[in-house]
């Protein structure tokens, strides 16, 4: 299975924007999250030949800008498409994404999407002392189980472990996203580090709001099996 990074802090080529956020495509079917520009996002795709034709539906996996923010320009480009959201979404959000068009769909348990492609569902987290739910994208491939996580407000081992009660006979072979480590001290990544060892998780890549500090520790305790994240980036899982 394919993963391909149309959005991110960083980049490959110059050509491509950056920015807040990020913005994930599965298979060249699924979306998740939309960054936080949706002319810097089409931009990207028309540069990277992605087809907004062949999208079948969109995950956002929280109620955050930076998340949902390219959203609104692929659904004026895009009508009718599947959008996958958390139920906690704002009242504003929901009446703006069926104004333009979207078949909105909340989900707060596990959900196929498509065939090995599922949503985790709402999971309870918070964000500077207020609830915020998120939802993390699940791929099952021949490798393992995947997990791609928008800002991990829940925790992002609390999210690797709800996957693994939900898959427990595979092993996780990545986790990759935000990790929102970018506030915490080197000695509490280095704790969530060692976890996913544990977990046995086999690959890392931390993006977006993990911080530079969790960068650099999650490649330092993986070496080789490190995965760095930037815009235009083909990781095959």
């Amino acid at each position: 299975m394919k993963m391909q990074v149309l959005f991110d802090k960083d980049r490959e080529d110059k050509k491509l924007h950056t920015g807040w956020g990020v913005s994930f495509l599965i298979d060249n079917k699924i979306l998740f999250d939309a960054g936080e520009n949706g002319k810097w996002l089409l931009e990207n795709m028309r540069i990277l030949r992605v087809s907004l034709d062949k999208i079948e539906a969109i995950v956002i996996s929280h109620d955050h800008w930076d998340h949902w923010g390219g959203l609104w320009d692929l659904l004026k480009s895009r009508k009718g498409l599947r959008v996958y959201i958390c139920p906690n979404f704002s009242r504003d959000f929901k009446e703006k994404a069926k104004k333009l068009g979207a078949s909105l769909i909340e989900i707060d348990k596990l959900t196929q999407i498509l065939p090995d492609i599922f949503s985790t569902g709402e999971i309870a987290g918070a964000y500077h002392g207020k609830y915020m739910a998120e939802q993390a994208m699940v791929l099952k491939t021949k490798n393992g189980i995947t997990v791609i996580t928008g800002c991990a407000h829940p925790g992002v081992l609390k999210m690797v472990e709800k996957v693994k009660t939900k898959f427990p006979k595979e092993p996780i072979y990545l986790v990759s996203g935000g990790f929102h480590l970018m506030e915490s001290d080197k000695r509490s990544i280095e704790i969530v580090a060692e976890n996913f060892k544990k977990m046995g998780v086999i690959k890392a890549g931390p993006t977006h709001c993990s911080g530079p500090e969790a960068a650099r520790i999650f490649k330092e305790k993986y070496g080789k099996n490190f995965v760095l994240v930037k815009t235009g980036q083909i990781i095959n899982v």
